[in-house]
């Protein structure tokens, strides 16, 4: 099978690289919208269509396998028509949760009063069970104690953007620690020995991740400075953690076409996107350049399909499909820019603006636009962050009056909120209540806790002022609302008990919730922020219908990065914006009632003033 570019790695003879010898495990991560999902599709074809049994697991809670192979996936090892000895299935938190529940909680029910199991099930409603109970299944499959992954000759791992990916691989180490040294159990857990977890489940998965035979990080990186600073940070993260076995993916390497440069000069886009990818590459850190590394070119079709995915790795096959795509391309849009969205912000005079979408799609980068343009215009505005990986303020780069930049720092929140509980709950416990309290805040379900309590805090803030929100990609967004909806039916819950308790006549404050202000239009205003690209567009429109079971209803569409209008004549850049014109059409006849268009920048929108511009196109 012709591999895509040749690999290559640091000088020297060239190290073999994880498609040459791939290990059982195989990890792929990276900074969102980098390709990870068909890069793991595409490997675990490769495998499979050598003879070996694969199965490819998303542990991403926003997956989006089921639409690149085209087949419905759950929690168990589905066959994938097309692909003989290729399974694939999502580790589902919220499915995985309520079996999680099941598991705790039915052995308890013939033994205690009804009034004991709601007690224990409303332990069990937080969010850090769905992201314990998610780990759990991964930890299975790493540790090697249940019937599915037996029967596979590798297990490939699709991980959900690196914020989300190094709390998963950090999850190990921290819960076998926790059950190591603790005698009663994580409360918001249940009873210890409800357990299925055990600390030789955990030590295995530590065993497995650390084991450089066994297990391989492909850390996935477009030719991109943002892309790359991300990579170099996660690699050194994960070193940390014992994972030492590390490959590099550079995708999407774009070289412009001989059509780039007929008719009347130079294709000033095409040489643009090539000059900007290969300044990044020339910088990129040494410890990178060190790595085992396959470069993959920019490929001009959607990453959907088994015969899409094939052809990701496969420069016979890409050129067999590129040709069958057309290259006639329109010059012009009539949707508007980014200023149409930032004006009928400005408007309300204050409130939250919540920038949401799948990883890589630049929600930093439009959050901080939003918020340039707001505080330039006079208002007072927070800009912040809750995703784990983001840079706001390598983005905003630089003081702008009326501008406050913050990041939801989990490690600094956590020890923050560990103190706030000891000085509170512990002050009037004896010191073996205290000694007890302080074991169960150790455990790493805090963390969560603690991120919601500080997204909280901030929500509020847009009482005043404006109050920006770069949340992290979606998964990791949807496992923050879990914690927001939680909160919110234990205080409604506490309300309604107290008002009935309570004597005749007795008022009862009126509740206001973090997810009633995000419920309410008048305080919240949800941009998705999309690419004009398949995977992009179909997993914010599943995030749409999210936040709408949740009774959030998104208020603007931006669709970013596109091509459309360029003027490129490139063959590569022509045939991918006729596929963003259907994206884009799917978006405002189908999923949207307010869009705007952000076009792709020759140089990148980093610092106040080319900020201010993206928001006033």
């Amino acid at each position: 099978m012709p591999l895509a570019v040749p690999m290559k790695s640091s000088p020297g003879p060239r190290s073999p690289t994880f498609l040459d010898a791939p290990s059982r495990f195989l990890f792929f991560t990276g900074k969102g919208g980098v390709g990870k999902t068909a890069l793991s599709c595409a490997t675990a074809l490769r495998l499979a269509d050598t003879g070996k049994r694969v199965l490819l697991v998303s542990t991403d809670p926003a997956s989006n396998l089921d639409e690149m192979l085209g087949v419905p996936l759950s929690r168990t090892p589905t066959a994938v028509p097309g692909a003989p000895g290729l399974f694939a299935q999502n580790i589902d938190p919220d499915e995985a949760a309520t079996a999680y529940r099941a598991r705790v909680i039915d052995p308890y029910r013939p033994l205690w009063s009804e009034a004991q199991v709601q007690e224990l099930t409303e332990q069990l409603a937080g969010a850090c069970t769905v992201e314990i109970a998610a780990f759990d299944e991964f930890a299975g499959l790493l540790a090697g104690d249940d019937d599915v992954s037996q029967g596979f000759d590798h297990i490939v791992f699709d991980t959900a953007p690196t914020g989300h990916t190094l709390r998963l691989l950090s999850l190990p180490r921290a819960w076998s620690g926790f059950l190591e040294s603790t005698t009663q159990g994580a409360s918001c857990l249940g009873p210890h020995s409800g357990l299925k977890m055990q600390e030789a489940r955990f030590a295995a998965a530590v065993a497995a991740l650390a084991d450089p035979t066994r297990s391989t990080v492909v850390l996935v990186t477009r030719p991109d400075a943002a892309a790359l600073r991300e990579v170099e940070r996660t690699a050194g993260e994960l070193r940390a953690l014992g994972l030492s076995n590390q490959h590099l993916v550079q995708n999407a390497v774009f070289v412009p076409s001989d059509d780039a440069d007929a008719g009347d000069g130079d294709d000033v886009i095409a040489h643009a996107i090539a000059a900007r990818q290969q300044a990044a590459l020339a910088a990129m850190p040494a410890s990178l350049r060190a790595l085992p590394t396959v470069q993959v070119p920019m490929r001009p079709f959607n990453m959907v399909g088994l015969t899409a995915l094939r052809a990701v790795l496969d420069d016979t096959a890409a050129t067999a499909l590129t040709a069958t795509t057309t290259t006639t391309a329109s010059t012009a849009t009539d949707l508007p820019g980014l200023k149409v969205l930032v004006d009928a912000i400005e408007a309300d005079g204050r409130g939250l603006v919540m920038v949401m979408g799948k990883g890589g799609v630049g929600k930093t980068t439009i959050a901080a636009a939003v918020a340039v343009a707001l505080a330039r215009r006079g208002h007072d505005v927070h800009l912040s962050t809750s995703d784990p990986a983001a840079h706001v303020a390598a983005t905003v780069d630089g003081e702008v009056p009326l501008l406050t930049v913050s990041r939801i720092d989990p490690a600094a929140e956590t020890a923050a909120y560990i103190e706030r509980q000891m000085a509170t709950k512990g002050a009037g416990l004896d010191e073996a209540g205290r000694a007890l309290l302080a074991e169960d805040l150790r455990s790493p379900c805090y963390e969560e806790v603690a991120v919601f309590a500080a997204f909280s805090r901030i929500v509020a803030q847009a009482r005043s002022r404006f109050v920006v929100l770069d949340t992290a990609p979606t998964g990791h967004t949807l496992l923050l609302l879990d914690a927001t909806g939680a909160y919110h039916r234990q205080m409604v819950g506490s309300s309604s008990s107290s008002s009935s308790s309570s004597s005749a006549g007795a008022a009862v404050p009126h509740l206001v919730t973090p997810l009633m202000r995000l419920q309410d239009p008048a305080w919240t205003k949800v941009l998705l922020v999309t690419l004009p690209e398949t995977t992009p567009v179909s997993e914010a429109a599943q995030l749409q219908e999210d936040l709408r079971r949740a009774h959030i209803e998104p208020w603007a569409w931006v669709i970013n990065h596109s091509l459309v209008g360029s003027g490129t004549r490139d063959a590569c850049l022509t045939r991918r914006i006729v596929a963003e014109q259907a994206q884009i059409e799917r978006v405002r006849r189908q999923l949207a009632g307010r869009v705007a268009l952000v076009p792709w920048q020759a140089e990148a929108p980093v610092g106040p003033e080319r900020l201010l511009a993206l928001a006033s196109g």
